[in-house]
C-alpha cells in the first residue's frame, strides 16, 4: 500500500507493531535515515530476499528508499513472501521532512 508522508507518519506513530525498513544502498544511508529504521539494500538481490525471509511476518513494515520506486518493489516482494502489512512511503527519503538520524 502506497502512503503519502503524512499518512505514513500518522499510521506509523499509532502502530505498536511497526518496523521501519530502509532499502537504500549503504552510501545513500550515509545521507541520513528515518529514526529507528534498519537497512537491507534491495540492490543485493538474493541477499535481500534471504534477509527479508528472516523477518517477523506478523509485524507491520513501513518501507522507504530514495524516491519510492525501490521501496514499492520491496513491498511487492515482501507481499509475495507472505507479509500482509507493508506500507510504501511515496516520494521516499528525497521528500521526507521528518526527523533524520545518521548511522555510525
Amino acid at each position: 500500500m502506497n502512503l503519502t508522508q503524512q499518512d505514513w507518519t500518522e499510521q506509523l506513530e499509532n502502530d505498536e507493531n511497526a518496523v521501519v525498513l530502509d532499502v537504500r544502498t549503504e552510501d545513500e544511508c550515509s545521507d541520513g535515515i528515518i529514526t529507528n529504521a534498519f537497512m537491507i539494500d534491495i540492490n543485493k538481490g538474493q541477499f535481500f530476499i534471504n534477509e527479508i525471509e528472516t523477518l517477523d511476518k506478523s509485524k507491520n513494515y513501513y518501507v522507504y528508499c530514495r524516491s519510492g520506486v525501490r521501496s514499492a518493489k520491496a513491498c511487492d516482494i515482501m507481499n509475495e513472501l507472505g507479509f500482509e502489512n507493508t506500507y510504501n512511503l511515496l516520494g521516499g527519503f528525497m521528500q521526507w521532512d521528518g526527523e533524520v538520524v545518521y548511522p555510525e
